[in-house]
């Protein structure tokens, strides 16, 4: 007993169309994974930072401290200055070198909003390598 195909030819007919059955699977799936993410990453949560308990990185011998206090005074190093004047203050302190790290240290009570205006205060002054500086835990000098 043969099988008989509908055409009398040897080879089966080429089918011209695209199967988009696959590529819709993988869509819907796609679909489904970004409608349980997005409100995952969209969540408003209050955060409120551990202590590091990191090591201390090396500083260098003379380093530039950018400090916020509580009460809304900015100091470079010792020295009191305002917001507008940060960027003279800083290139005072370092000499004029831009590619010197300058180590910023804001109390708790500091606002995000005024870390963030002292940050592009100084990207506008040219001074792009900034290390936060935090408290360091108990146990991190072992």
């Amino acid at each position: 007993m043969a099988l008989k195909l509908a055409s009398d030819s040897e080879d089966l007919a080429v089918a011209h169309e695209i199967n988009v059955t696959p590529f819709i699977d993988v869509m819907l799936v796609l679909l489904i994974i970004f409608m349980v993410a997005a409100p995952l990453a969209t969540v408003d949560v209050k955060v409120d930072l551990p202590v590091s308990n990191a090591q201390a990185a090396a500083k260098p011998e003379t380093p530039v401290y950018l400090s916020l206090q509580a009460d809304g005074a900015i100091r470079v190093n010792e020295d009191a200055v305002e917001l507008g004047g940060l960027g003279m203050a800083i290139e005072q302190a370092t000499a004029g070198d831009r590619e010197e790290r300058v180590f910023l240290r804001a109390d708790k009570a500091i606002t995000y909003d005024q870390i963030m205006q002292a940050m592009n205060a100084l990207r506008a002054a040219g001074y792009v390598h900034v290390a936060l500086v935090g408290a360091e835990a108990a146990g991190a000098a072992q």
